[in-house]
């Protein structure tokens, strides 16, 4: 990667974390990182994999689930210090992206019971993805999420995935036709990355297209500490003390 053209995108990243409760555009982003309007918007997404609209959204929601978990204020009040007019389209917007209401998410501490996927396509053509996750070695047990998701931000239902309790190999079978990002993170304890005190490890892989007829390459994916630049994992943690605790009873 262009070290100029990095240098830029973190300029507009920097701008979007120290402003994301105020009405950034495209034209105040270009600015911060002293690029055109244009080739800021596709340089922005050839470093992130998102678009600047995107990552800001992405980064709104973070904040909310930070100060849903951290603060007593309410979903009204988190809404608006977020950057949002409406708590209608803010709670939409939060539950879509993170799998739970606002409210729900602050009562379950931030962790799921379960992370649904998408339904099974019916007549499509599906296949079975095969793959394997490396780590570096890191202090305190982690539990390793991966899931297949329609683009470069872990939101919404995954199409599949998986939770692993140690690096190793992994199948997500009945995966249908279409175009995936194979996305992971490892966690200690389920534990969101701003109250942990150890950085999240995340790793991604795509676009994979998956088409008939034709078979699919394993994929190795090895993780990393998570970067500025890497979109927040919006999806609602999996609960990595239950999910231990079923392993350990099955």
């Amino acid at each position: 990667m262009n070290d100029g053209r990095e240098q830029a995108v973190r300029r507009a990243v920097r701008s979007i974390r120290e402003n994301f409760g105020e009405p950034l555009t495209i034209d105040d982003l270009a600015r911060a990182a002293m690029f055109s309007k244009f080739h800021f918007t596709r340089v922005f997404q050839q470093v992130t994999g998102v678009s600047p609209g995107r990552f800001l959204s992405a980064i709104r929601l973070q904040e909310a689930k930070r100060l849903l978990l951290s603060t007593t204020l309410s979903v009204t009040e988190i809404s608006n210090r977020v950057g949002y007019t409406s708590v209608g389209t803010f709670s939409s917007r939060f539950k879509s992206s993170v799998g739970l209401c606002p409210s729900t998410y602050r009562q379950v501490g931030g962790v799921a019971s379960r992370i649904p996927t998408e339904e099974r396509r019916p007549g499509s053509h599906q296949v079975t993805l095969r793959g394997e996750i490396s780590s570096p070695q890191v202090p305190g047990q982690r539990t390793i999420f991966v899931g297949l998701f329609p683009d470069a931000i872990p939101q919404g239902r995954p199409v599949r995935c998986r939770v692993l309790h140690h690096p190793q190999p992994f199948v997500l079978e009945d995966v249908p036709q279409g175009s995936w990002h194979l996305l992971a993170q490892s966690v200690t304890g389920g534990r969101e990355e701003y109250i942990d005190d150890l950085p999240p490890f995340v790793a991604a892989y795509g676009p994979i297209t998956v088409r008939p007829g034709v078979s699919m390459a394993p994929v190795r994916l090895r993780l990393r500490p998570m970067r500025d630049l890497d979109p927040p994992v919006l999806l609602a943690l999996l609960d990595a003390r239950r999910t231990a605790l079923q392993a350990t009873a099955g």
